[in-house]
C-alpha cells in the first residue's frame, strides 16, 4: 500500500493580541491595537507530519515572540500601519528561516478612534464604537535570490441602510415566484469588502497609501449606495455592488480586482391590512426586519485585460 503524502501545508500561531503606542515628544500619542495570525510553510517540514521530526519545526511560540520583538524594533511607521506591519513580520520569517518557502501573516484590527473636546483631537485617550473591522494579510514567498508579496486587504461588518432609492423589479418569474415588485424598498446590508495589490515586490509594496486606499474604500462604498448618479434608484444590490467596486478601481491605481460579500437583510414591509390600514407598496412606514434567511451577493470586480476596451 502506497504512504500517503502531505498535499499542502501549513502551521502557526493564531490570536496573538499585540499593541503598539507611539508618545511623542509633544505629547501626543497614537496606538494600533492588532489580532495577527502567523502560518509558515513549506516542503521542509513535510517531515514533522509524517515522520514526527521535529528538527525544523519553528515553534509557534517563537513565532508569536517574534510579532512583539518586530513590534518594539521596527521604526513606529513599519508598524503602524497594518499592511506594512504584515508584510514585515512575513518577510523576516522567510529571511531568517532558510527553509521557510512562504510565510502568510493576516492582522485584525478595529481601530480605536481619537476623543475630541471642543473639536480638537485629545492626545492620548481614545474610543471605540460599533464600527467595521480593518484586515490585511500578506504572503511572502522565496523566489531564488529574492522574495515576492501578494497582499490582499479589507474590511467586513460595515453596517448600512437607506429607507428609500432602492428597488426590485422586472426579475425572472415563474410558479415558485411569491416576492412582489418592489419598486421602493428599504436596503440594509453587512458590507464585506476586500482588494488585492497590483505589485508584487517588497519594497515597492510598501510605498502604497495603504490608510488612503482603505479610507477611500469606505468612503465610495457609502457614497454609492447613498449619492452615485448613475444609479439614484439602484435596480438591485448588485447593481450596488458594481458601482461600488468600479469606483474604487477607478480610484486607485494600486488596486488589482475588489470583492465585495453584500447579504441582503430584508426590512419587509408589515401587512397591516387586517386592522384595516394601508401599509404597503407606497403606504409602507412600519417594516418588520428578517435577518434570515437573507440574499447573498458576491461578486469580483476587475480591471479588463489589456487591450480590451
Amino acid at each position: 500500500m502506497e504512504n500517503s503524502i502531505i498535499k499542502s501545508q501549513a502551521y502557526g500561531k493564531d490570536r496573538v493580541r499585540v499593541v503598539r503606542v507611539v508618545r511623542h515628544a509633544d505629547g501626543w500619542q497614537e496606538i494600533a491595537d492588532y489580532s495577527v495570525c502567523i502560518l509558515l510553510s513549506g516542503s521542509a517540514f513535510e517531515s514533522s507530519y509524517t515522520k514526527g521530526d521535529n528538527k525544523l519545526v519553528v515553534a509557534t511560540d517563537s513565532q508569536k515572540n517574534t510579532v512583539y520583538y518586530l513590534a518594539k524594533t521596527l521604526a513606529a511607521d513599519r508598524v503602524m500601519v497594518p499592511e506594512v506591519f504584515a508584510s514585515e513580520v512575513a518577510a523576516f520569517m522567510v529571511k531568517k528561516y532558510s527553509h521557510v518557502t512562504t510565510c502568510h501573516v493576516k492582522i485584525i484590527t478595529k481601530p480605536w478612534e481619537r476623543m475630541k473636546f471642543d473639536n480638537k483631537g485629545h492626545p492620548h485617550s481614545f474610543y471605540r464604537e460599533g464600527k467595521e473591522t480593518r484586515w490585511t494579510e500578506a504572503f511572502v514567498t522565496r523566489a531564488g535570490e529574492g522574495l515576492t508579496v501578494k497582499m490582499n486587504s479589507g474590511f467586513y461588518d460595515l453596517e448600512v441602510l437607506k429607507t428609500t432609492n432602492s428597488s426590485f423589479t422586472d426579475f425572472w418569474r415563474d410558479e415558485l415566484t411569491t416576492l412582489p415588485e418592489m419598486p421602493d424598498r428599504v436596503l440594509s446590508t453587512k458590507v464585506l469588502c476586500q482588494w488585492t495589490f497590483v505589485e508584487d515586490k517588497l519594497e515597492a509594496l510598501q510605498q502604497t497609501p495603504f490608510d488612503k486606499i482603505y479610507a477611500g474604500a469606505k468612503r465610495n462604498t457609502l457614497d454609492a449606495l447613498a449619492n452615485d448618479p448613475r444609479a439614484w434608484v439602484h435596480a438591485s444590490v448588485q447593481t450596488t455592488l458594481y458601482i461600488m467596486a468600479d469606483r474604487i478601481l477607478n480610484d486607485f491605481k494600486a488596486v488589482d480586482d475588489v470583492y465585495y460579500a453584500l447579504p441582503n437583510i430584508h426590512y419587509f414591509p408589515f401587512d397591516l391590512s387586517k386592522f384595516g390600514l394601508k401599509n404597503l407598496q407606497a403606504d409602507a412606514e412600519v417594516y418588520m426586519p428578517i435577518a434570515d434567511p437573507s440574499g447573498y451577493i458576491t461578486a469580483t470586480v476587475s480591471r479588463p485585460p489589456k487591450g480590451r476596451l
